[in-house]
């Protein structure tokens, strides 16, 4: 196989070295060319054509979220946003997204030490490489309409769990799938690996377009009919009980997967205080985070249901999944709600 072809776009000239000089050790990814700013890059992209592009958001001359909606235009490929990510910064990496970035990293506070962060980095990079990237279409009215659930599965239903994970091109897929449950829908959890400062923009942007609540999980809320708690950026959460009571548990902890929040940690408690009450569904995204969660799941009498390969931005966890037998339904994203909603 060729090497990956990367391109850093980055106006600190420390950043771009120490990228450069991090990603270049890296068995795979070559990196053809860095630029300080977009009007450079976009030269440089037409002449050594990347197959991924690292860009900051916040760039002199023109600024990266503007970049990206021509690139995503015009030159459609790969991008991911690495920029440091404060409140501010997480709303503008939400629109990255939306615009078509694939993945966002948070930079980490000291220029000097963003080497720390090149495996992550590279494994961005892996996954972003094999993503199919097409020019981008307003799809805000595309969302769906909302599924609607019969007044006698709801009374079945008082006492169930959705439990949803998503990784690389879950935030677009959670979109798809939260646009479309309705106001009645047991209560939600999901983990979407994201970093810190970029899950409370999220899930107040999913709130907007939903007919049901979404917020940033805090320790102790309660999961209840009609809400989705998104696990905020750099915490797991686990789901509890106490009685017929069901509430989310937000603690720090050592990585699972390489990941912080992981599926996997909520999947396993989902299994243990849920059992047969849960559903798990698996969307996109790289790696095996979730995996053996799901796996648990089934095992305690959970139905699984898992997003097919062709839907996928990144055919990884749902694979896992699958292979490990987890998986009981396998479904394209825009029948993955409706799917849901099917076996409660």
């Amino acid at each position: 196989m060729n090497d990956i072809k990367v391109m850093i776009v980055d106006d600190s000239a420390i950043v771009r070295k120490v990228f450069a000089e991090e990603l270049s050790k890296e068995r795979g990814i070559e990196v053809v060319g860095t630029a300080p700013d977009p009007y450079v890059a976009r030269d440089k992209i037409v002449k050594l054509k990347p197959d991924v592009v690292t860009l900051d958001i916040e760039m002199p001359r023109m600024d990266g979220i503007t970049f990206l909606k021509k690139l995503m235009k015009y030159y459609p490929l790969p991008v991911i946003i690495v920029s440091s990510l404060t409140p501010k910064g997480g709303k503008l990496a939400l629109e990255a997204i939306e615009s078509g970035a694939v993945e966002v990293l948070s930079k980490p506070g000291a220029a000097y030490s963003v080497g720390d962060m090149k495996r992550q980095l590279a494994d961005k990079i892996r996954a972003a490489a094999s993503v199919r990237v097409s020019r981008q279409i307003d799809d805000s009215a595309v969302q769906g309409s909302t599924v609607e659930i019969s007044s006698r599965a709801l009374k079945e239903t008082t006492n169930k769990v959705i439990a949803i994970g998503a990784s690389t091109g879950g935030t677009e897929a959670l979109k798809k799938v939260l646009c479309r449950f309705p106001p009645t829908i047991p209560g939600v959890v999901v983990v979407q690996h994201m970093p810190a400062n970029f899950t409370t923009a999220f899930a107040a942007r999913l709130n907007d377009l939903s007919a049901i609540e979404v917020k940033e999980a805090a320790d102790g809320d309660a999961v209840l009919p009609g809400r989705a708690l998104i696990a905020p950026g750099n915490f797991h959460m686990l789901l509890r009980r106490s009685g017929a009571r069901y509430y989310v548990c937000v603690k720090t902890g050592p990585m699972v997967c390489h990941q912080r929040p992981a599926v996997d940690v909520l999947f396993k408690s989902t299994a243990q205080y849920a059992g047969a009450n849960a559903v798990g569904v698996i969307l996109t995204g790289m790696g095996s985070d979730g995996a053996r969660g799901m796996v648990k799941m089934r095992e305690a009498g959970a139905r699984t249901i898992g997003q097919d390969e062709a839907s996928c931005v990144v055919y990884g966890m749902p694979k896992e999944a699958v292979k490990m037998g987890a998986v009981e339904i396998v479904a394209p994203l825009d029948r993955i709600a409706q799917e849901t909603i099917n076996v409660l």
